[in-house]
This record gives structure tokens, sequence and C-alpha cells, in this order.
């Protein structure tokens, strides 16, 4: 009589064990990089306040630490911005998100930054966040920045914004072009 209970137990147990590794697989969601739930096209703008500070109306970002005395002179650098986001290449265009967050120069050997920021919309056509991380290695043409999620309209949004430097003028004005897919739209 034992062993029929241990054996109808064991069935049992592998059967719930195979139900549930079912119940996995079919929940998987497969992603086609060539058919993103949702793209926008997107330009964030950052005008950086200039070391003797006299240009505080018009700068949307400021250097919060000193670049560190190791390897270029811009290393160890944290830049916190609350930059505008347009539709199109011109900064005076009026914007449909903010770029709030920081980057800081992370490479002792070449210009490269690292990004943390989120794009908020309040307007007609969005309201919510996407929330964007990754490495700005910026001597490549584009880079992939990781949608890591996102509130309101972008409830738990992922996907990849790829970053293209549009327009550089020293360390006073970037443009970035952001091309954004999302793959999973909720």
């Amino acid at each position: 009589m034992k062993s029929i209970v241990n054996t109808s137990f064991l069935i049992f147990f592998f059967l719930f064990l195979f139900l549930v590794s079912q119940s996995a697989f079919a929940a998987r969601k497969t992603i086609n990089p060539q058919n993103p739930c949702k793209r926008m096209v997107l330009y964030y703008h950052d005008l950086l306040l200039n070391a003797n500070g006299t240009d505080v109306d018009n700068s949307t970002s400021a250097a919060v630490t000193n670049p560190t005395k190791l390897g270029n002179y811009v290393f160890g650098k944290l830049i916190v911005f609350d930059d505008p986001v347009t539709l199109d290449e011109n900064l005076h265009s009026p914007p449909v998100a903010k770029a709030q967050g920081i980057y800081v120069y992370d490479m002792k050997t070449d210009f490269t930054t690292w990004f943390a920021y989120s794009l908020i919309f309040n307007s007609t056509e969005h309201k919510g966040t996407l929330n964007i991380v990754g490495a700005d290695l910026m001597m490549e043409k584009t880079r992939d920045f990781s949608v890591v999620g996102g509130t309101g309209d972008f409830f738990m949004a992922r996907g990849i914004a790829t970053i293209t430097t549009q327009a550089f003028e020293g360390i006073k004005y970037f443009r970035l072009k952001m091309d954004i897919k999302l793959y999973e739209c909720y």
C-alpha cells in the first residue's frame, strides 16, 4: 500500500512539474527586433553651464563634481541635467518631454560617459516617463541605451534607445538623436 501511495505521489508531482514548466514556456514572448510595439525619434539638447557660471539663464545642465586627477581631464566629472527634448533638431522647438538625470565621465583613457535619466512626458500625446540607462561610447557613431521601464503611457516599457550625436560644440552644447524602439508595451 505504501508503494502505491509513493508511486501515485511521484506521478502527480512530475505531472505538476510538467504543467508548470509548460505554462512558463507558453508565457514567454517572442520579440521581433524589426517590429517594435512603439517607436519614437526624439532630440535631446544639453546646454552645459560654463565654468565661470555666467550663463545660468540658458543652461540646462551643470557639473556637480570636479574631475579627478586620474587619466584624461574629465574622468570622474558628474553632470546633472534637466534638458529639453524635441521632435526635431531645433533647440527652440516646443519640447515634447524633459530629460532629467545624470551622466558621468567614466573612462580614464577615452571620452565616454554613463547616462541614467528619465524622459518625462506631459503633453496631449503622452503622459508618463521612460527610464533609460547606458554607456555612451562617444567615439562610436551609434550607441544603444537600455529602456528599463516606465510609467503612465509607458507602464513597464522595455526596449532600446539608439543614440547618435547630431551636434557637438565643445562642452557648451550637444544634441543627441534618440531612436527609441519599445518591445514590451502594456
